[in-house]
């Protein structure tokens, strides 16, 4: 039986080969399967020496400090560690209030801390992007409040794959001495993510975006002293106090050999994969009532979000059994509302249900997305005649 080709690489990445052969030689009694933290004998410093030799990786990836990478278990916990650390930090300075604005599109590892935020008495302020998925440096500054104190914004957008000028948007903040953290979970790898260029104040990553294993990401937190993260894990003090927990040598070693191959490889896949999205799209574009969400411009190169006119969303879903896609973010997937982030760039729920996100990776082929093309052009047909 053929398995579906699959394009939903933004909701995981298959490990690669090599950094998954690399992991396991962390993991049995012949391999460097020590505590990085037992200092007293030669197992310990040798699984510590790997694991500083991994958050170099990790750090070269972004351009960043071997000692601004905190490692955590994804993106979900670098994020709350950012939103919640920076806040509890401000907190303890200030007696009342505190204002933090997010994206109205964030991913919910950041729109559900910031919810969460609120409850705890400060104030969240949700802006809204453009028809494009794109948050603008004039909306965020019209956003500023007296004491607002934090930014969060994402570099690429997991549904759309729409790519904010993070940049700009540092710029309006640096002035006023408001923090900005990015979730760059969908950007690295795929496109140049450089901490020093952005200006940013702390930044997270997850290793299963780009072809890391899953439960392991980090966060980068800017060594200067308005940058303070209060740990929201205790026990032990590990990464610098900001994170405690025995760390997974194996996990470590996987991020760290994905984002060595990630940088060295940048170039050639983001071309590679931006060829097979653009052909994807010639390929359905003429089908009757097609449109593509978001921005044709200023998008990754490995997503591709359609909506297919007055076709049920779902019953297109499950027709499309030779295909493994999703109609949004994995974290949504059981959800059969439409996409908040669809909503929010202003589809009714008509079309939002109709929309699905197609995600290419390094290991999708022309071929696969020849008889993605014929498949979904069969389907589609089959159904409008329906």
């Amino acid at each position: 039986m053929r398995k579906p080709v699959y394009l939903d690489y933004a909701a995981t990445t298959p490990v690669a080969p090599e950094v998954a052969a690399r992991m396991a030689q962390c993991l049995t009694f012949d391999g460097t399967f020590a505590n990085s933290a037992s200092r007293s004998h030669v197992y310990g410093w040798q699984a510590e020496e790997i694991v500083e030799e991994a958050r170099a990786q990790v750090a070269s990836l972004i351009d960043a400090d071997t000692r601004e990478i905190v490692w955590t278990s994804g993106a979900t916990e670098a994020n709350n560690l950012a939103l919640k650390g920076i806040a509890e930090t401000y907190r303890a300075t200030h007696t009342q209030g505190g204002h933090i604005i997010v994206s109205a599109i964030e991913h919910k590892a950041v729109l559900d801390p910031a919810t969460w935020l609120e409850s705890q008495g400060f104030r969240v302020t949700r802006l809204q992007p453009g028809s494009d998925g794109i948050i603008t440096a004039a909306g965020l500054e019209a956003a500023f409040q007296d004491d607002t104190f934090l930014v969060s914004i994402m570099l690429v957008n997991n549904e759309l794959g729409s790519i904010n000028d993070v940049k700009c948007l540092v710029d309006v903040c640096k002035p006023r001495g408001i923090l900005f953290h990015c979730d760059a979970a969908q950007a690295a790898g795929k496109i140049e993510v450089n901490v020093k260029k952005l200006g940013v104040d702390l930044l997270s990553l997850s290793a299963h975006k780009f072809y890391g294993p899953k439960g392991v990401g980090a966060l980068y937190v800017r060594r200067a002293g308005e940058v303070k993260v209060a740990a929201q894990i205790h026990g032990g003090g590990h990464e610098r106090m900001m994170r405690s927990g025995t760390l997974a040598t194996h996990q470590l070693i996987g991020m760290g050999g994905a984002a060595e191959l990630a940088r060295e490889q940048l170039s050639e896949d983001s071309l590679r994969i931006a060829t097979l999205r653009d052909r994807l799209w010639e390929g359905i574009a003429n089908l009757p009532n097609v449109t593509r969400n978001g921005s044709p411009s200023c998008c990754v190169g490995g997503i591709l979000n359609v909506a297919f006119g007055n076709i049920d969303g779902e019953m297109l879903l499950l027709s499309l059994r030779d295909l493994a896609i999703s109609s949004g973010s994995a974290c949504n997937s059981a959800s059969m509302s439409p996409s908040y982030v669809l909503k929010a760039i202003g589809l009714s729920d008509e079309h939002a249900q109709a929309s699905l996100r197609f995600s290419i990776g390094r290991y999708t082929t022309v071929d696969e997305i020849e008889f993605a093309i014929e498949h979904l052009r069969s389907v589609i047909a089959k159904l409008n005649k329906a």
